[in-house]
């Protein structure tokens, strides 16, 4: 009996992907619910799970095509009778749809077991592949039928530059003569293409504006100094500049609504509460996971959430759920080495505060010229909601509440 695989709900408002990579080969058993497939869609990359146990039939789509929820785009033939229709290792390589009366493969013997070279990655391993470097063709699998683990591409990445300099250092010789002129066209994800389509629409649909302000951070800093072991042992989690900040934006949010609302049609929402989107850098491009009910949460709470969404992007594992909403959105050029930016708004948000490099500077206090770490701080946000008087006091209500930590407690 052949069951059709098909494309699954991808989440609110969307209605198709890519699809990546097929994870299985026909003539491959797989079991109920074993990835089959790699999808990105706008937002992440998801895996199609075999909806029942059986052998891998023949693809209906190539790697590359586009393809809409409840499209189908394989079969499984279920039960081990099905292994009698397997397609042949060669007829498995082609992206096109393949015959099935060649004489069986076993599925055991589509790859050796521990040959990482013929076998499929799943999306978390191939963007560490991509991210980190390495050929997953010379890293011997330890996962189920000899596939790679994201644990057995990190212990390659750290073992590699002693053995991969040798030859990085050759490659371009080989590659071409020297002075050659070379271009290479790589087709943009799905991702990236969002991302470009978003922030130009953002352009060209708001009105948008940055004002800035800087922030003496010595308070901050010091608080952190202070009490940073004691936190982490506690909460198992570092304590850093992203839990203060995103306080005072809950507080400066709460004096000046509209950094919090948004514009649909004619009208304003205002949002009672706040979402804060956070900007990652994931393998694909930006992302921007959603800490819900940020104004609600600990200083711990934050934390913890921010890291687990930074550990999610780097292994390509966030969900549609963790990107969907947010009201606002706090990015942080300065882990980059950013002095300065203008930040583009993610709409349909209304504003975005951008944080940069903490470095020393001379400042005035009290009369006297003084060293600070000090931080340049950045608001862009839609002029036709905000204007400029409440934006120079919501940053004016940042500043303060990090210059002087006590604020944040005694809500001030």
């Amino acid at each position: 009996m052949s069951t059709e695989v098909k494309v699954p709900v991808l989440g609110e408002s969307i209605t198709e992907a890519t699809l990546g990579q097929w994870l299985k080969k026909p003539g491959e058993a797989v079991a109920a619910d074993e990835p089959i497939a790699s999808l990105e869609t706008d937002k992440v990359a998801v895996e199609v799970p075999a909806p029942v146990a059986g052998i891998m039939g023949a693809y209906s789509v190539e790697e590359g095509a586009t393809v809409n929820v409840g499209a189908v785009i394989a079969s499984i033939e279920e039960g081990s009778a099905a292994t009698a229709t397997a397609a042949p290792a060669a007829a498995a390589a082609a992206p096109q749809p393949v015959a099935t009366t060649a004489a069986p493969a076993p599925a055991a013997e589509a790859a050796p077991a521990g040959d990482a070279s013929d076998l499929p990655l799943s999306p978390a391993v191939r963007r560490l592949v991509l991210e980190l470097g390495i050929d997953p063709s010379k890293i011997k699998g330890t996962g189920k039928d000899g596939r790679l683990t994201k644990e057995d591409v990190v212990a390659a990445a750290k073992a590699a530059p002693a053995e991969a300099s040798p030859s990085a250092e050759t490659a371009p010789a080989k590659a071409a003569p020297a002075g050659a002129r070379q271009e290479e066209r790589v087709k943009m994800t799905r991702l990236r293409q969002t991302i470009a389509k978003r922030l130009k629409s953002a352009q060209e649909t708001a009105a948008l504006l940055t004002t800035f302000n800087d922030c003496d951070m010595s308070e901050v800093i010091a608080t952190r100094d202070k009490y940073k072991e004691l936190f982490e042992k506690k909460h198992g989690v570092r304590l850093g500049f992203m839990g203060f900040f995103t306080k005072a934006v809950a507080l400066a949010a709460r004096d000046v609504p509209a950094v919090n609302a948004q514009i649909q049609g004619d009208e304003i929402v205002y949002h009672n509460y706040l979402d804060v989107s956070v900007a990652v850098s994931a393998p694909n491009g930006l992302v921007v996971p959603v800490v819900r009910n940020a104004d609600a949460m600990s200083f711990a709470e934050i934390e913890k959430a921010i890291a687990d969404f930074g550990a999610k992007a780097k292994t390509g594992s966030l969900t549609m759920d963790d990107m969907s909403g947010g009201t606002f959105t706090i990015s942080n050029g300065g882990v980059f080495g950013s002095l300065m930016s203008t930040p583009i708004i993610n709409p349909p948000q209304s504003a975005v505060l951008g944080l940069h490099r903490i470095e020393d500077r001379p400042v005035v206090r009290n009369g006297a010229v003084v060293v600070r770490p000090m931080m340049y701080l950045a608001l862009s946000y839609d002029h036709r909601l905000i204007d400029g008087r409440e934006a120079v006091t919501f940053l004016k209500i940042v500043k303060e509440a990090i210059e002087d930590p006590a604020r944040l407690l005694i809500d001030l």
